[in-house]
């Protein structure tokens, strides 16, 4: 029977060397990879963070005091303006001469009702972007009214 293999057939007895991949440092961290180097006698550097994982910013009662004075030593006001009573009124008047409720007018404005509503009830800080959005609904101008 004829060989399926024209010409002299070698095998190449070369050696091939597998090398494990390094370890990741995430995988170094694990506590099942620091417990088997602690066992197999491997040297272990271990250091502990300071405060890592908490939201605590310190034990001492000094801190909030610091901070407190920087508040009261601020020039600007703390309370953010609100949207004045004339421009609830124009947003409410116009709303209601359209015979809209507040969810058609959150809808067409792509805000949530929640919005509307604080700014009829005069509880929003202007935002300018939000009354461009209910000027161009409603035809009304609303933005030159927030200002001092």
């Amino acid at each position: 029977m004829p060989s399926r293999y024209p010409g002299a057939v070698t095998q190449d007895w070369e050696p091939v060397v597998l090398h494990k991949s390094k370890q990741k440092s995430q995988d170094l961290r694990d506590p099942k990879a620091v417990n088997a180097a602690l066992r197999s006698g491997v040297a272990v550097q271990t250091v502990k963070k300071f405060d890592a994982g908490s939201n605590k910013k310190g034990k001492s009662t000094a801190v909030p005091v610091i901070n407190t004075r920087k508040l009261e030593e601020e020039t600007e006001p703390a309370a953010m303006d609100r949207v004045k009573a004339e421009v609830r009124l124009m947003i409410q008047k116009a709303r209601l001469e359209k015979k809209m409720s507040q969810s058609d007018l959150a809808k067409q404005i792509n805000e949530r009702i929640q919005v509307v509503q604080e700014y009829e009830n005069g509880k929003a800080v202007p935002n300018q972007a939000v009354l461009a959005k209910m000027e161009k609904v409603l035809g009304v101008k609303l933005r030159g009214k927030t200002g001092k």
